[in-house]
Parts: structure tokens; C-alpha cells; sequence
């Protein structure tokens, strides 16, 4: 009886559905589709900039499981599609690293929102952005309001680089703190005798 269990959990666990072979084919092809999908369909997906795309993004894991999987549900398939999965990614990335012009052209340039203060309503557009979600992107870059933002760029990777009208509060003191360091060494030297 014992023997009979361990050889039924065995080859549920352990036991192939699909060829090896299928197993590493299934999570590459997958892969290379939605890295497609995700270029066309622009950085705004990657910037996750409202509860839409978050769901999008949830979602999407579970819509392709399948495709990765196919119908093997065994701890041996899992790991013969991840392995497959992290490798394959781990290859591709190496190639684009030693290949910058083809990742460059691949991956997309940034996008300039703001430029001088002034919104880019055509950048927006292209972008799909919204004026309250790019406001909200600059919330969480320590922005007030978008009047704040001298100039705003969208990355290729989603992410947002802003810089403010004025320099921000560390680099003021820091400015603030050389100024007076500068000072108490004239002064210093002028009492020394040193400096008129």
C-alpha cells in the first residue's frame, strides 16, 4: 500500500504531461510575445499609473499560465519552465547588453512630457497620459503641483525623471551650508590677519 502511494504521488508530482522539449519551447515563446506586447503597447503599462493598468499587469500572469504550463501540473514541469524562463531571459539580456544599439532601437527612446514648465499635450497623447496622472507621477517624486516641474521625461522602462523649477530642498541646504562654511573661513582668515 505504502509502495502503491508513493509511486501514484511520484508520477503526479514528479511526472511529465508534455515533452521536455514543449516544456522549454511553451515559457520562450511566451516570453517573447509579451515583451513584443509590452513594447507596443508603451511605457504607460510599465508605469502602472493607475488601479487599470495594476489590474492589467495582475492579470496578465495568470492569462498566459497556461500558455507556459500547457496541461503538466507536475513539480518537474515547473521547474523545467522556469529554469527555461529565467535563462532564456538571463541570455536575451546579456545579448542587449552587449549589443546597446539593438537594445536602444528595441527598447524605445524617452519621451519628453514637460519641457521649460510647459506640458507637451502631443507627448501626452502619444503616451497616453493624462495631465492627473502625470500630476500624480509628480507626487511621488516630492512635487506639489506640476507647475513645480521644469522638465519631465517618460523612460523607456516606465519610470519618470523630473526636475523641478527650483533645485531641490537637500541640494539648497547644501548650497546654503557651503556658503556659510565659505564665509566663516574669510573670516577666520581676516581675523588671522591674513585676508583684508
Amino acid at each position: 500500500m505504502e509502495t502503491f502511494w508513493l509511486n501514484s504521488m511520484g508520477s503526479g508530482m514528479f511526472g511529465l504531461k508534455l515533452s521536455v522539449l514543449e516544456k522549454i519551447a511553451r515559457p520562450i515563446l511566451v516570453y517573447a510575445v509579451m515583451v513584443l506586447f509590452l513594447r507596443l503597447f508603451g511605457k504607460r503599462e510599465l508605469a502602472q499609473l493607475n488601479p487599470f493598468d495594476l489590474v492589467v499587469l495582475l492579470s496578465l500572469s495568470n492569462t498566459v499560465q497556461n500558455a507556459i504550463i500547457g496541461d503538466d501540473n507536475s513539480v518537474t514541469g515547473g521547474v523545467i519552465g522556469a529554469f527555461s524562463l529565467m535563462a532564456f531571459n538571463y541570455l536575451v539580456v546579456r545579448f542587449f547588453f552587449k549589443h546597446r544599439r539593438l537594445d536602444q532601437i528595441l527598447e524605445g527612446t524617452p519621451a519628453v512630457l514637460i519641457e521649460n514648465g510647459r506640458l507637451k499635450q502631443k507627448a501626452l497623447a502619444k503616451e497616453l497620459l493624462t495631465e492627473r496622472e502625470l500630476a500624480t507621477a509628480a507626487h511621488r517624486q516630492g512635487f506639489k503641483k506640476l507647475s513645480e516641474v521644469k522638465r519631465c521625461v517618460i523612460e523607456p522602462g516606465g519610470g519618470f525623471l523630473m526636475e523641478g523649477n527650483e533645485p531641490p530642498a537637500g541640494e539648497r541646504q547644501h548650497a546654503e551650508l557651503l556658503a556659510r562654511l565659505d564665509k566663516l573661513s574669510l573670516e577666520i582668515a581676516f581675523l588671522r590677519g591674513g585676508v583684508a
